[in-house]
């Protein structure tokens, strides 16, 4: 039987569990999920975290405003957080690489090819590809998404059966309940538009996306038939437990 295909979207505020550094914690508990599930999955991940890494080792002048200095510290941070991922990963018996993409990338047809090709045959020789993008070039997702969008482009060009965006809520909650500080989640979302009316603009303290960002990167793979699941990241086993349904998140199909 074909193994299913998972994205896996990390943003800042997952990977540092809204701290200001990287979690090997949180790291840990994701790549014993992975080694879990790999006889039923393949994963992709697509992982912010290059600039909170490099916080943690540097300090450059005006980095909150200088959109430049944020893609110096992307720079920086990258080989970083690789590192991070290459030493917990292995320790489980799990292989890594590298993919830095932009988005000019998905606008060439011979670009997109060579994306699909490179990463099959890493996925089938079991190694795990890490997505992320290619900072020094690009400023998109520095400036708003946090990769939502990159993760949603990349899942719909990799076909993959599921993509999950973890992110710091159980899912997307109604407005009402927010109002009566209670959280309800939003189970299951078969029509966008109903969304929009239920979502705040606020961001995360670390990405630059929310909840927003994360909606119109479910518009993209809906629009391409993949179905996004939003689960809290925070929590450990979030992979497991969403797949067992047994936590509350919000499904869009």
């Amino acid at each position: 039987m074909a193994k299913k295909r998972i994205l896996l979207k990390l943003g800042s505020n997952t990977l540092t569990k809204e701290t200001n550094h990287i979690s090997r914690g949180k790291i840990e508990d994701i790549g014993i999920q992975i080694a879990a599930l790999q006889e039923e999955y393949e994963f992709i991940i697509v992982s912010s975290g290059a600039i909170a890494a490099a916080k943690q080792f540097v300090k450059l002048e005006n980095q909150d405003k200088d959109v430049f200095v944020k893609q110096a510290l992307a720079s920086i941070g990258q080989p970083h957080l690789m590192r991070i991922y290459h030493e917990s990963f292995s320790d489980l018996g799990l292989l890594i690489s590298q993919c830095l993409l932009s988005y000019s990338d998905f606008e060439k047809e011979q670009s997109k090819v060579n994306i699909v090709n490179t990463i099959n045959v890493l996925v089938k020789n079991s190694y795990i590809p890490i997505i992320n993008e290619n900072d020094t070039v690009a400023t998109d997702e520095i400036q708003f998404g946090d990769n939502d969008k990159l993760a949603a482009l990349t899942a719909v060009l990799l076909k993959v059966d599921i993509l999950i965006i973890a992110t710091n809520t159980n899912g997307i909650y109604t407005k009402a309940s927010l109002n009566n500080t209670v959280p309800e989640t939003i189970s299951l979302v078969t029509d966008l538009k109903v969304l929009e009316n239920e979502i705040g603009d606020s961001k995360s303290s670390h990405g630059t996306g929310g909840m927003q960002s994360k909606i119109e990167a479910a518009a993209i793979a809906k629009a391409g038939n993949v179905e996004t699941w939003i689960v809290n990241g925070l929590e450990d086993n979030f992979i497991l437990n969403a797949l067992k349904n047994e936590i509350p998140f919000t499904q869009i199909i």
